[in-house]
């Protein structure tokens, strides 16, 4: 029996992980890696087998204690880490010296050719110390419209990004979490890979956002603008600087690379095709209806 550290265990993504790893029966003892332990208590109450430790990205005196007894991890980014030197380096420094070998990461489509964004930087990290690891590199998330671009949908009835026409692979989160099961079940099968983890359909805003308002009836406007703009928009909403950039660096690049590979991973993994766009839109599509102050 293995013991896995779940970080960003209450995030769409970690909740997703654990949620398979379960509903598969494993046989594994999980750990739920949070900030706010009996927050997190409450969230997986239908897990009374999970376990729980302090853990913070941003606070290293939590990592020595996360990471005691634990010999593989499922590694993530938080959406607001971007300085990769000052948070990921003393983690993965601190992995290494507990001894622990196994690192699932998820990183992101692309990864390996864009030196700038953080991704990139934890991914060679994590081959600079040696561990064992596998890099999950999914397409866009469909929950990025249910998440870090739903304020302004909600508010303003728009999709603002600096992206242009570029084309993105849509994928949805639970499929991400199916096979991030999958990978930290059968590890040694997969190890020191990188697989690429896309859905089937590449589009960009425009067409999304006509579909959107076709499946929910709203009427929703994607405003393209440029990253400068986009920039000082962010920072009067108080969105923390390292987010800004990223949403920039993932949004802006884009535009002068080619449309994204798909490939056949979910399926040969899970041996189940992925969901679509038109099926996520529909199973949230009262997320997308105005906020309304009382």
């Amino acid at each position: 029996m293995r013991r896995i550290l779940i970080t960003g265990a209450t995030g769409n993504i970690g909740m997703e992980v654990i949620r398979f790893l379960y509903e598969g029966k494993t046989e594994n003892q999980l750990i739920a890696g949070v900030r706010d332990i009996s927050k997190a208590k409450k969230v997986f109450s239908k897990y009374p087998q999970l376990e729980y430790v302090s853990f913070d990205f941003e606070d290293s005196g939590t990592f020595d204690q996360a990471l005691e007894n634990t010999d593989t991890i499922f590694l993530l980014r938080p959406p607001h880490i971007s300085d990769v030197p000052r948070y990921f380096q003393p983690l993965i420094a601190k992995i290494s010296q507990k001894g622990i070998r196994r690192v699932v990461f998820l990183s992101v489509q692309g990864a390996e050719t864009s030196k700038i964004i953080p991704h990139n930087k934890i991914e060679k990290l994590i081959r600079e110390y040696g561990l064992e690891y596998i890099f999950m590199r999914p397409g866009y998330f469909m929950q990025n419209l249910t998440t870090t671009l739903i304020r302004d949908i909600q508010l303003k009835r728009q999709i603002i990004l600096p992206a242009g026409n570029a084309k993105f692979n849509w994928i949805d989160v639970e499929d991400i979490g199916a096979v991030a099961a999958k990978l930290l079940e059968s590890f040694d099968t997969y190890k020191n890979q990188a697989i690429e983890l896309t859905g089937t359909e590449n589009e960009n805003f425009p067409t999304v956002t006509t579909l959107l308002n076709k499946i929910t009836g709203e009427n929703i406007e994607y405003i393209n603008i440029n990253p400068f703009k986009f920039y000082q928009i962010k920072k009067k909403e108080s969105v923390p600087t390292g987010m800004i950039i990223v949403m920039i660096l993932l949004h802006f690049i884009p535009r002068f690379q080619k449309e994204p590979r798909i490939s056949d991973s979910f399926e040969r993994i899970t041996g189940k095709k992925p969901g679509t766009l038109r099926e996520f839109i529909f199973r949230e599509k009262t997320k997308f209806r105005p906020f309304k102050t009382v």
